[in-house]
């Protein structure tokens, strides 16, 4: 099965205009994204001991802590996307426990403080978007690390009803597609006869709704932009679209050139030019 990734989150460029960003924040998913995980972790600390109420900094530094085991267990490279068996495979990847606790005990705080907002506010935007995050953050690691695929539909499944009640409080709050977008897309690419399960069991599978609203997310959302990027370069691969590939990767290479990631698949893409003959050894002998 393929789980499904709001783990590796994105940062501005620039972020829509009825989404509230902090420039920490933003630092940090830059540095996140080049794969310079202390720095993440500092401005991200930072940023909690600026703003001690705002649940984004927990999820944001938790979001870093699994974004770094990807890289470790190498499951963010899009040959791993490509390939359902890594999805259906008994070996499990080997999390770092010390990791683990550290990715909870910020979900967890993040958390607490989204419930504190919204007990105040259940219309806060960005506390219920902070929420759908943590969801995702959940489903992404109990489905790419420890294979428990059903916890990753009944997690992925909460977190669209808590992006669609975001969209109906603020349909320009183009980060909160993507969880949408996500859910649909990936279960859609399931046999006909398990997407009717799901779908009775409250799951969205409709693919060309999700391509769509990955598309959103892509082109106007702020800290998932480059991720909701990094999908639909999967759904061209997965369709042998290479050239639309290639124009999704090229330029997150360019926006993050110290990601080696973004750079290896890029360099998979391009077209190989052979080198020209040279004069002399077209010459026959005489």
């Amino acid at each position: 099965m393929l789980a499904k990734s709001l783990a590796l989150l994105a940062l501005v460029v620039p972020a829509c205009a009825s989404m509230h960003t902090e420039p920490l924040l933003e630092s940090g998913y830059r540095q996140m994204y080049n794969l310079d995980f202390d720095a993440a972790h500092s401005t991200f600390a930072q940023h909690i001991a600026q703003h001690p109420d705002d649940p984004m900094g927990p999820i944001s530094d938790a979001a870093a802590y699994l974004f770094s085991e990807f890289d470790r267990l190498h499951i963010l490279q899009t040959e791993f996307f490509l390939h359902d068996q890594n999805f259906s495979g008994d070996r499990k990847p080997t999390p770092d426990r010390a990791v683990t606790s550290l990715f909870e005990q910020r979900l967890n705080g993040g958390l607490a403080l989204a419930h504190k907002r919204l007990a105040a506010d259940p219309r806060e935007a960005n506390a219920l978007f902070a929420n759908v995050l943590v969801h995702g953050l959940r489903s992404d690691y109990e489905g790419l690390i420890e294979h428990r695929y059903l916890n990753t539909l009944e997690s992925t499944k909460e977190g669209r009803h808590l992006a669609e009640q975001l969209l109906a409080i603020d349909p320009d709050y183009a980060d909160a597609w993507l969880a949408i977008g996500v859910e649909n897309y990936l279960l859609s690419l399931k046999p006909a006869p398990v997407r009717w399960m799901l779908q009775l069991a409250g799951n969205a599978t409709d693919r060309e709704y999700g391509l769509e609203k990955l598309r959103i997310t892509a082109e106007k959302g702020a800290y998932l932009r480059p991720f909701a990027q990094l999908l639909l370069a999967v759904a061209a691969l997965r369709e042998k679209r290479r050239d639309e590939a290639r124009s999704l990767l090229r330029p997150l290479a360019a926006e993050f050139p110290r990601n080696r990631l973004y750079a290896d698949e890029l360099s998979r893409l391009e077209p190989r030019i052979e080198p020209a003959a040279n004069s002399a050894t077209r010459k026959q002998a005489p």
